[in-house]
């Protein structure tokens, strides 16, 4: 790790996502499971979910497991540590449906506790982008500092929020340098099925700014395999084609050397505000 990270993050970071509002695709989710798959990682802290969780909302899970015997799996929220030194911690579950300022004091104690450096949420939003680009992956943080060394962008959404905002509120405030990711997935497909796409594109943006090599695995061959599928059941349907080219057309034109960073930036914005075409969702974080 350089210099540069070091001082930005230090060297004890944890990456947080949780399911819900802000996980489009199950981009952010998905993510925080590639890092604990591919590093060794024990529970340090969880949260009672009796005290955060509607079971009307988010419903217990029951299932069968391999000698048959029955289990339920209730919302949970936790928090991970790895094994390994240059592994992630991460702190994963469900948006909790009440009680959000104490389920956040929760965690935030124990990021301390952990004496965790730096912290990156991750998040997915729907939005009006071609499937067929480049997941674009939007890094924005309030710690000056952050922005200044790894070239980032300061949030300007005012809105709804989820927990995630939430807590990279509460965890800056703590003094502990936070910063967000949110990966642009096709609200075309945000909804229907997971996004490895847009995981892998999560993964790669946080393996360039922590300067961290991160065990992919299998997923680059999946976002492929995504791809596809979403290019066969487009190719038959004559609409749907036409929209994707012309989504096509506006994100090369973004990407275009003529474009200007303030062009962009207001592009991200209508994103966040939801009105790319009246089909995008904005991130609540």
């Amino acid at each position: 790790m350089d210099d540069t990270t070091r001082d930005a993050l230090g060297p004890r970071i944890a990456v947080a996502a949780f399911d819900g509002w802000n996980d489009a695709g199950e981009a952010a989710s998905h993510a925080t499971s590639v890092l604990r798959e591919s590093t060794p990682s024990i529970e340090v802290a969880s949260v009672d979910p009796e005290l955060f969780f509607d079971y009307q909302y988010t419903r217990p899970f029951l299932r069968t497991d391999g000698e048959g015997r029955r289990h339920i799996d209730w919302p949970e929220a936790s928090l991970y540590r790895p094994r390994d030194a240059n592994g992630f911690w991460t702190l994963r579950g469900v948006e909790p449906a009440r009680a959000w300022r104490s389920f956040t004091s929760e965690f935030v104690d124990a990021l301390l506790a952990e004496d965790v450096t730096g912290l990156i949420a991750v998040g997915a939003m729907m939005s009006d982008v071609p499937h067929t680009r480049p997941i674009a992956v939007h890094a924005v943080s309030e710690n000056e500092l952050l922005r200044d060394q790894l070239d980032i962008d300061r949030g300007r959404y005012e809105g709804p929020t989820g927990i995630l905002g939430v807590l990279t509120d509460a965890t800056e405030r703590a003094g502990i340098p936070t910063m967000s990711l949110w990966a642009s997935v096709p609200h075309y497909v945000a909804g229907t099925s997971p996004s490895p796409k847009a995981t892998l594109a999560l993964l790669e943006r946080l393996s360039d700014l922590t300067a961290r090599e991160i065990d992919l695995g299998s997923l680059p061959t999946e976002a492929a395999a995504w791809e596809a599928t979403v290019d066969a059941a487009a190719a038959d349907d004559d609409e749907m084609t036409d929209y994707i080219h012309q989504l096509e057309e506006t994100r090369d034109t973004w990407d275009s050397p003529d474009a200007s960073g303030d062009a962009i930036a207001q592009a991200f914005e209508k994103y966040l505000r939801g009105d790319g075409g009246g089909k995008g969702r904005p991130p609540r974080g």
